[in-house]
């Protein structure tokens, strides 16, 4: 009988110049389930990749002096790098410039345009070169792209369009009655609400104003559009319409697509529809899960951020940072990345719970039976209720892992950790090993505490790659495969007696808070400086452009001017509003979650007579990014929106072309 198969993808990553730990939470999510889909004895193919065509690649490359090819080829080194620090275990990764990936993107366009699900025409709208995406006047949100809120550009071109209208139907249709298809049940909801139900339109799938993409073949002048070329690979990745298709007759239909929530629409609309056109099986689900915002950004004096990834492995360790990612935020919500939380959940659940329940096992092992477990043993009590919780564990962990529960997978593998710890105190070895004639009893609670801790570190497995074989090796039983498959966590009391245990370095250390902060904060700063050169040197420039000689210039104090660098010294940014809320309260005050380039800062801003909150959201405003946070009405305030007033009004200032947040103000 043949394994039962698992495919599992991410969504290709768009080649990014900086890479930070928000990159890495797909992908763990999705190694994590794959790790422990092979733990259950699946077959398994997990990919990820990258999408590396579009106009917004060919316009960096310009930039940079390079070809687009040449530009995103060292940056596809980086994040294959960064997957293999990471253990990441992809059983393929795919490029979109990968010759088989273009010629078969080739091929399903030619058979879409055959069969008449393609046609040609001529396209007028508005374009958003960030998102790939067109968009029709009513679809702007004042004027904007409605996905992320950048300025669109008129395009008029030929093109051709992919029939999505002719399958708005058959998607409702499929979506109502496979419930679990698309998930959160949030997500569900928004697609039929916002998009399907209200009508879709045909899609422009090709473009002739750049060429880094794959050639239309019976019409050089056009190239496919970006999202059916990367929405592809989870075909082409498997031989689809190639010679040997051996991999897409064992793996297709995906199992589960994760996607970030805001490519649900492309994956849950257009690739559905593209995969009915061509007459395929649907992926059986599609999640979408929130995003890992960061509080503070890459690097900030206030906070001491470092989202680097490769510096927080190498500093707190692999498995704290995968741990981190799964447990701290519930997979599908939005959660917040800051070094402080990290570094309490190492302290608090690392190395206060796990950690310290491996050493006092194997220290009073060592100490009470010279570092042998014993065989013979007399139960008490607590034994049961113990043996009971840790038995029931795994059942727990399977349901949860097959819905995606990573987080509450987590906290119950914690709570019997918690449990076992509890057992400790309970028992209180200390006191038995003062009788001889308790050394039956006392064995049993050494054995309890051994046979648990084998039990925890086969569950961590997926979540964790590297703890459950320090684990093993303290307890004496590394390489003993029998009795660390997954199967053997369902099963009490293989643990061997007269194991020889191996006191060994701690397995997570507890960390000084305050000292770390510090020394982060000084990395922030380091960095921060480092960043600022080239800015300080065009600033220079300026100055002895503009400075008057000294004999013909007045003392800036005195005329009531400022210097250069006076107005260097204040940091001004363009930042996205993604929520807007009024104060409890505080008639005049509204709270905004703004987006300021990979960073998330809260701003209460005195407006709320002169703009809803409604009307906020998507706005670009300009940020004094670096006021010293202030607390209005019990709510931080970590930076202050520029507007105009006079007695009648108040007027947000705003900036007039396409330009990404977090730009700074010159």
């Amino acid at each position: 009988m043949s394994k039962k198969t698992f495919y599992i993808t991410t969504p290709i990553y768009y080649p990014s110049d900086k890479l930070h730990i928000g990159h890495s939470y797909t992908t763990v999510a999705a190694d994590t389930t794959s790790r422990y889909k092979r733990l259950r004895g699946y077959d398994v193919m997990f990919l990820t990749g990258t999408d590396e065509h579009g106009q917004k690649i060919q316009r960096k490359a310009e930039e940079k002096g390079v070809t687009p090819k040449e530009y995103v080829d060292e940056i596809v080194n980086g994040i294959k790098d960064l997957w293999k620090l990471m253990k990441i275990t992809n059983d393929k990764f795919i490029r979109t410039t990968d010759k088989y990936h273009e010629e078969v993107v080739q091929k399903i366009f030619k058979k879409l345009y055959d069969q008449g699900d393609i046609y040609k025409s001529e396209y007028e709208g508005w374009y958003c070169t960030p998102c790939e995406s067109f968009w029709t006047k009513t679809q702007l949100i004042d004027g904007k792209c409605p996905d992320c809120g950048r300025e669109v550009e008129l395009t008029k071109e030929e093109s051709y369009f992919f029939k999505l209208s002719k399958y708005q139907d058959r998607l409702i249709k499929h979506i109502e009655e496979n419930p679990d298809f698309i998930q959160p049940i949030s997500r569900r909801n928004e697609m039929l609400n916002n998009f399907l139900r209200p009508g879709l339109e045909d899609l422009a799938v090709s473009r002739t104003t750049f060429t880094w993409g794959v050639p239309v073949t019976f019409d050089d002048k056009h190239v496919v559009y970006v999202w059916i070329d990367a929405l592809s690979n989870y075909i082409t990745a498997l031989g689809y319409m190639s010679e040997n298709d051996d991999n897409y007759k064992n793996y297709w239909p995906a199992d589960v697509h994760l996607v970030g929530k805001e490519i649900v629409r492309f994956h849950t609309i257009i690739w559905p529809a593209m995969l009915m056109a061509l007459g395929e099986p649907l992926p059986k689900q599609i999640y979408g899960h929130g995003w890992l915002l960061l509080e503070g950004g890459k690097m900030s004096k206030s906070k001491g951020n470092v989202v680097d990834p490769v510096i927080l492995i190498e500093k707190y360790g692999l498995d704290a940072i995968r741990y981190f990612l799964l447990r701290e935020v519930p997979f599908g919500s939005d959660g917040v990345f800051s070094n402080e939380a990290l570094i309490n959940r190492i302290n608090s659940d690392l190395a206060n719970d796990l950690g310290n329940l491996v050493s006092r096992t194997v220290a009073m092992i060592d100490k009470y039976f010279g570092g042998v477990m014993p065989s013979e043993y007399q139960d008490g009590d607590f034994d049961e209720d113990l043996k009971g919780t840790v038995m029931g564990t795994s059942e727990k962990v399977e349901e949860l892992l097959d819905k995606l529960q990573y987080n509450t997978a987590l906290t119950e593998i914690w709570k019997t950790i918690s449990r076992v710890n509890k057992y400790i105190d309970e028992t209180m070895p200390w006191v038995l090993a003062k009788d001889e004639a308790n050394n039956k009893r006392l064995a049993a609670v050494m054995y309890n505490l051994a046979e648990s801790l084998r039990i925890i570190s086969v569950l961590i497995q997926p979540f964790m790659p590297e703890t459950p074989e320090k684990i093993w090796n303290q307890l004496g039983i590394a390489g003993n495969t029998g009795i660390l498959d997954w199967d053997s966590s369902k099963v009490w009391g293989k643990y061997p007696g007269g194991t020889k245990v191996n006191k060994g370095d701690v397995i997570f250390p507890r960390i000084d808070i305050k000292k770390e902060l510090e020394e982060l904060e000084k990395m922030a700063d380091k960095n921060a400086a480092s960043k600022s050169e080239d800015v300080k040197a065009d600033t220079k420039k300026t100055e002895d452009k503009n400075t008057a000689k000294p004999e013909d210039k007045k003392d800036a104090g005195d005329s009531g001017y400022i210097t250069i660098d006076d107005f260097a010294k204040v940091d001004l940014r363009v930042a996205k509003v993604l929520e807007a809320e009024k104060v409890e309260g505080a008639d005049k005050l509204l709270k905004l979650k703004l987006e300021m380039g990979d960073e998330i800062r809260q701003v209460v801003s005195g407006i709320a007579k002169h703009y809803s909150p409604d009307e906020m959201v998507g706005k670009y405003v300009i940020l004094v990014a670096n006021l010293k946070p202030v607390k209005l009405r019990g709510i931080e305030s970590q930076g202050m929106i520029l507007a105009a007033s006079d007695d009648k009004s108040l007027v947000l200032a705003a900036i007039d072309k396409e330009i990404g947040s977090g730009s700074k103000v010159r």
